[in-house]
């Protein structure tokens, strides 16, 4: 209520630029021990304070014209891996009759709405997922349900059996890959759009991307080393400061230092995608993909 009377997200964080809202499936299901679902909807308690919250579709797509973003996410029911047969194509159907309840309560047509897309490893699941979703019709597909575990050939497989069943005018978004190799495969596949956790979350542990492969500047080699994260990147953490300076922060415990390597981690990933986009022109995309993974094979240095 407090954003929605701001005028929205991009007013209350003064962004001006596209914002993309979750519908709060994955987070419910990560609260496993503490939610119950059912075909309404889903009954949690709040890992803060024990407070019981409801969500319907309705709920959900109320909440999100409040946020204002300009993608908001259909309501879905997300499973682990693995999972019997059975519950997923519960947690399948059930995704499907909760995204049309999502469209038919679909007021802000300046929002993009996406259907998501689920069926766990089962591709005769899967393909039910896109067409009855394709059916409902929506601005953007997301790809969900995957890199939770399986297996990473299975995940490409689904991943290649979804974007060739899509339609080609709607963009298509995996999300929760984010290792760079991975991206640029998926792109290779078809995949438009993606999120990930990976950029932060690494950030705050001490690791950073660089060009030459990941980093972690907890590691004692990095006390004098008085170099940047990467010298060929161009952001504002690697022109001014050092991989000594940074690591002495991490250890420190000081939240500037998970900062700065947030911030060097997402612009990594911006020259990631401009490297990408230029080897589409060029047709050279698998060879990046190969140079990638042969980055990501390597230990952690130090």
């Amino acid at each position: 209520e407090v954003i929605a009377r701001a005028g929205g997200l991009h007013n209350f964080m003064n962004w001006h630029r596209p914002i993309l809202t979750d519908s709060g499936g994955y987070q419910v299901f990560s609260l496993a021990p503490l939610r119950r679902v059912d075909d309404d909807g889903v009954t949690f308690r709040s890992h803060v304070d024990g407070a019981e919250h409801r969500l319907t579709p309705e709920r959900v797509i109320e909440i999100e014209e409040h946020l204002g973003a300009d993608i908001i996410m259909a309501f879905d029911d997300v499973v682990p891996y693995p999972c019997p047969y059975e519950r997923v194509r519960e947690a399948m159907l059930r995704s499907v009759v909760w995204a049309r309840r999502c469209k038919d309560s679909h007021r802000r047509d300046e929002q993009a709405l996406f259907g998501i897309l689920h069926g766990g490893v089962y591709e005769d699941l899967r393909r039910e997922s896109i067409k009855r979703t394709v059916e409902i019709g929506f601005d953007g597909y997301a790809i969900g349900g995957l890199s939770v575990g399986e297996p990473k050939d299975v995940m490409f497989e689904l991943i290649d059996l979804s974007t060739d069943a899509l339609p080609s005018n709607a963009p298509r978004y995996l999300m929760g890959v984010g290792m760079p190799a991975d991206v640029a495969r998926a792109v290779a596949l078809g995949v438009d759009m993606f999120d990930c956790v990976l950029p932060t979350r690494l950030g705050r542990t001490g690791v950073a991307f660089t060009n030459a492969g990941k980093i972690n500047l907890r590691s004692a080699c990095y006390a004098d080393d008085f170099t940047p994260l990467d010298s060929t990147c161009k952001c504002i953490t690697c022109q001014h400061y050092t991989r000594a300076y940074i690591r002495h922060l991490i250890r420190a415990g000081e939240v500037l230092g998970a900062r700065l390597l947030t911030y060097h981690n997402l612009w990594f990933y911006m020259r990631l995608m401009e490297r990408i986009h230029t080897a589409i022109r060029e047709g050279s995309l698998m060879k990046l993909v190969a140079e990638l993974e042969a980055l990501e094979s390597q230990a952690i240095k130090c």
